[in-house]
């Protein structure tokens, strides 16, 4: 077993694990950092959506190996960006979550998508959230990244 490192939500991590473990179990069991979600094991649901150099992507498949060397963030990290709070202020006015499962993929999903569409259209809102939310709150899900869109537009522009 090697000693790896790792930059989880801007902090320097070191773990001992094999360097094919998922970095969900990483997180996880090694690192104390619940909040992201086994889903289905297979990369499909996204509940264990992270970022990866700000790209969201499902760490559940992801083998520890593939994280070196570049920043990740899990749900622990979100809010330390204007992003994450803005979603996360939207999540909470628009009801959002019903049972939350699956609320901290979606969120990190959200937060990639407004990075790179700070406006999105609801055909990029359904393009990019792809996760599986077994209360249906898709509805809900659009309408708070709209509502952080336009929390975000309103910053910039005053």
């Amino acid at each position: 077993m090697k000693s790896h490192s790792l930059n989880i939500n801007g902090r320097l991590q070191r773990v001992a694990v094999e360097a094919d473990k998922p970095l969900l179990w990483v997180l996880r069991e090694d690192l104390g950092l619940s909040g992201t979600k086994f889903g289905c094991g297979a990369a499909q649901c996204g509940a264990c959506t992270v970022h990866l150099d700000g790209a969201a992507v499902r760490c559940c498949v992801l083998p520890l190996h593939a994280a070196a060397g570049k920043r990740v963030t899990s749900i622990e990290g979100l809010s330390a960006t204007e992003i994450g709070r803005a979603l996360q202020r939207a999540w909470l006015e628009h009801q959002v979550p019903q049972c939350g499962y699956c609320q901290g993929g979606m969120l990190m999903a959200a937060a990639s998508l407004l990075a790179e569409h700070p406006q999105p259209s609801d055909g990029q809102i359904d393009a990019a959230i792809t996760n599986l939310c077994r209360c249906g709150t898709y509805p809900r899900v659009r309408a708070g990244i709209h509502a952080a869109a336009a929390s975000l537009a309103a910053k910039v522009a005053a």
